[in-house]
């Protein structure tokens, strides 16, 4: 028998929680002295209060860990709770981190209003292109939610040009555009209440005609009409996106993740200067290393002259 001090030692906990538990009856104790009132317990239960413990830091309250204790749960079966908690922990961890991130991202917007000077912004036309492509929805056009549906577009994406054997004949580029309001892929999912948020992305790669053939498939888009993504065979499309007439165009550096600085900025500028935008804009990744702090993103939005 140990003393309820030695038992608190031996258990890692306060002689004041095991007081706790033999008053709501989730650890009662071996033997209470009836004329002291002093609690003695038994080595054996140390079994049951390491599994309240496990319990309760698994984020159950103590009337569900009385309630599972009652069913005998078993070694196993803590196992299976702590791996379901482990990964709830962190998802939990994952979405505050990017909360935090998203709020970091607003800050050094605030921070940097009014800062993106004449010479940052160059308006240009761009020129046509043949991608390959794959497309996804996101639920709306900020940056939290384009990241989960591209970033897994361009990593199938290159590992079906790869197995393909169509090497890119220049960097990827991504663009925009809404989610037709009917006809094929008119479902909106996410986005407000009624999903208009919802947009459709198009993670591209640019290809040749000549790479095409090599693998033994066409070019259809580029006999098609333009901007119309056309099937090959290869688990990818292709389209031949037409260039824009005329672009407010800005490099962003950094991970995309922390765009709305740069873009908010390309928007005081497009309006300080006599534009209005005519569209989304496109995402032209120069260069994209391993690590994202030194990616250089052209970004392209359409304007024409208000």
């Amino acid at each position: 028998m140990f003393s309820i001090g030695d038992f608190a030692q031996y258990g890692r906990v306060s002689a004041r929680m095991l007081r706790h538990y033999d008053a709501i009856g989730l650890l009662r104790p071996a033997r209470t002295d009836p004329v002291s009132g002093y609690r003695f317990y038994e080595a054996a239960q140390l079994a049951r209060l390491n599994r309240i413990i496990a319990l309760k830091d698994l984020g159950f309250s103590l009337q569900q860990v009385g309630a599972i204790l009652a069913e005998e749960v078993s070694v196993p079966e803590l196992r299976g709770m702590l791996r379901l908690r482990r990964a709830e922990l962190a998802a939990a961890l994952t979405a505050a981190g990017a909360r935090l991130a998203q709020v970091e991202t607003r800050l050094r917007t605030i921070e940097s209003e009014g800062r993106m000077s004449a010479d940052d912004v160059v308006v240009k036309p761009t020129g046509t292109v043949l991608l390959a492509e794959l497309r996804g929805i996101a639920a709306s056009y900020g940056p939290e939610d384009i990241g989960p549906v591209i970033t897994p577009l361009y990593a199938e994406l290159c590992r079906l040009l790869e197995t393909a054997g169509v090497t890119p004949a220049g960097t990827g580029l991504a663009y925009y555009e809404d989610v037709p309001e009917s006809g094929e892929g008119s479902e909106r999912p996410g986005g407000g209440s009624d999903g208009k948020d919802a947009i459709v992305v198009h993670a591209g790669m640019v290809i040749t005609e000549e790479a095409l053939a090599t693998a033994c498939a066409t070019a259809g888009g580029a006999s098609g009409r333009p901007g119309t993504p056309t099937a090959t065979g290869l688990g990818f499309d292709v389209v031949t996106l037409p260039g824009l007439d005329s672009a407010a165009t800005v490099v962003h550096r950094g991970p995309m993740s922390r765009i709305l600085p740069t873009a908010q900025n390309l928007a005081h500028w497009i309006d300080a200067n006599g534009y209005r935008s005519a569209g989304y804009a496109r995402e032209l990744y120069l260069e994209c290393p391993p690590d994202q702090e030194k990616w250089v993103t052209e970004i392209q939005e359409p304007v024409v002259r208000a």
